[in-house]
């Protein structure tokens, strides 16, 4: 045979890593019809080479550009999410390869899908696009690395294939259910904004529409791809993984839903593909310039879409493991935020540390209760109640990402039987009394307290941030204390203890449920850090369990 191929590629084995090719596509910009390959710079065969870049539809893709060091698993990877892999021929020496899909649907499925994405593979640009090849020929005992690098990553991906309880066979592409995904963020210590979610989702193809809203005290969201595809890809790349370190881990599942309807173009709300669209009553209209901004951004997506899809070549990557999902740069990070009118790490949220609490019980807040309960969400600084307006405090958090946690959370929750109001303030700083000047205790710094809670990066304090709920999370119990006791002295804050239950392999940690979230608010106030005897201090927070 001399080497000539005109219909199958053959493998050949150079070495323990080093495939040399029976088939080499020519360069786009080329003419030519046969070229040179070299393995490890000696060996050369000449060959045929496929001299048609825009060809039928085939379930054999090549795939160029590729980076040097490129495994054969991160290739296999590519077509993984669209069915069942067959077969893969590693062209090292030009950096390329061929991917043999199980079916011609599943291939089309593949190409259609990377046409809407721009992604890189180890930061590197790689391309893709059919074969003119029906069907990819390897002799295994010489593509033996290959080989089993295929069987063991198919294996691994035929039991865990999680859609409906199917795995991948090789009659058919497992569809995605939905072009919806319904998204929750767990342990949000930072907000997380529409504009965040567009960013991370766009990455896995052209996001259409998105809705938030707060379902049983959770942030969730609906988003629309333009193709299941899409979502499928998005889904099995970003469920379980945080969006910034140790907080709002993302939990992503399907939606019934197949088509979201939009109404408004707000903070809550977002139709990429109508950029038109009112911002409705009661809701803070899109800044023009972002309006615009995005309008564009759909407008050049569509058409990048459209001339990909024209050239019939791809280019694209798959993103790797992605934990925490960073949000690239402070620009973009600082556009979020002006969108969503939060705050993002690194990015102060207007300097807005400070936050005005209003319509407080004067009677009975004093700064320690303040500290107590703003500390759930964040480092309190310094506290001072106003002293021409005592029902009102300013309260000044260690950045703008906790005042604003603190704020979505305790606005309008009740505190000594009066609804508070949490805005930011205008204020930068909260300015101590000048030395020698009594205020009669309204003012104190916390600066120096060691009861912060997140003072440590990466404390576990980060992952249980919850909203104000009745059950509250109790821990360093020591162990002489008893259910009857801790039942005994939450009662005592003047609620009712609706249930109890120490947790089963660590009775240092229970779960307390009070009647009312009020009652919690109350109980957490006056018994968080209170002294249980044996060097034990309470630690009390708000759950998302029930018992």
């Amino acid at each position: 045979m001399d080497g000539i191929v005109t219909e199958v590629a053959v493998g050949v084995k150079r070495g323990s890593d080093e495939l040399l090719s029976g088939s080499v596509l020519s360069s786009p910009n080329s003419n030519m019809s046969s070229m040179v390959v070299t393995a490890n710079g000696n060996d050369s065969k000449k060959f045929k080479g496929e001299d048609k870049m825009d060809g039928a539809p085939s379930r054999v893709l090549h795939i160029r550009k590729l980076p040097g060091e490129v495994t054969e698993t991160e290739v296999i990877a590519l077509g993984l999410p669209f069915g069942k892999v067959t077969n893969i021929l590693m062209l090292k020496g030009k950096n390329q390869a061929f991917l043999e899909l199980a079916t011609e649907e599943a291939a089309v499925t593949m190409v259609n899908y990377y046409s809407a994405v721009t992604p890189h593979l180890r930061n590197q640009p790689i391309y893709i696009q059919y074969s003119n090849h029906k069907e990819l020929k390897t002799d295994n005992t010489l593509n033996q690395r290959a080989q089993a690098v295929l069987q063991a990553v198919t294996a691994v991906q035929t039991a865990n294939t999680p859609l409906s309880g199917t795995t991948v066979s090789e009659s058919a592409v497992t569809p995605a259910q939905s072009p919806v995904l319904r998204i929750i963020i767990d342990n949000m210590y930072y907000p997380v904004t529409l504009d965040v979610l567009h960013q991370i989702f766009s990455k896995f193809g052209a996001v259409l529409k998105i809705i938030t809203f707060t379902k049983n005290n959770q942030f969730q969201a609906l988003l629309q791809y333009g193709d299941p595809v899409n979502a499928q890809q998005a889904k099995l790349a970003l469920d379980g993984q945080n969006i910034y370190n140790a907080c709002c881990t993302l939990r992503i599942d399907f939606s019934k839903l197949v088509n979201l309807n939009v109404k408004y173009n707000n903070d809550k709300s977002r139709d990429y593909t109508r950029p038109d669209l009112p911002s409705g009553d009661g809701q803070p209209a899109l800044d023009p310039a972002i309006a615009a901004a995005f309008a564009k951004e759909t407008s050049l997506l569509v058409d990048r879409v459209k001339m990909k899809k024209k050239e019939g070549q791809m280019l694209f990557s798959v993103p790797g493991a992605l934990s925490p999902l960073a949000i690239p740069n402070a620009a973009a990070a600082a556009a979020a935020a002006a969108a969503g009118r939060v705050g993002m790490p690194g990015v102060s949220a207007g300097g807005n540390t400070v936050l005005l609490v209003s319509n407080l019980n004067e009677e009975m807040v004093t700064p320690q209760s303040l500290f107590t309960l703003f500390g759930v969400y964040g480092d309190v600084q310094r506290v001072k109640i106003l002293y021409n307006k005592k029902d009102s405090a300013l309260i000044q958090m260690a950045d703008g990402n906790q005042s604003q946690l603190a704020m979505n959370h305790l606005n309008g929750q009740k505190m000594y039987g009066k609804i508070i109001r949490v805005t930011l303030s205008k204020h930068q700083t909260v300015q101590l009394p000048r030395e020698g000047l009594d205020d009669q205790g309204l003012t104190k710094d916390f600066g120096n307290s060691p009861l912060h809670r997140f003072k440590k990066p990466g404390s576990k304090n980060f992952q249980n941030i919850f909203p104000p709920s009745a059950t509250l999370h109790l821990s360093n119990i020591p162990p002489s204390v008893a259910e009857e006791d801790l039942r005994t002295l939450f009662a005592n804050t003047g609620g009712t203890v609706k249930a109890f239950k120490f947790f089963q392999r660590d009775h240092k940690m229970a779960l307390l449920q009070m009647a009312t979230v009020e009652e919690a608010i109350q109980a957490l106030i006056d018994l968080h850090n209170y002294n249980l005897g044996e060097n034990h201090h309470l630690r009390v927070s708000f759950s998302k369990s029930t018992i």
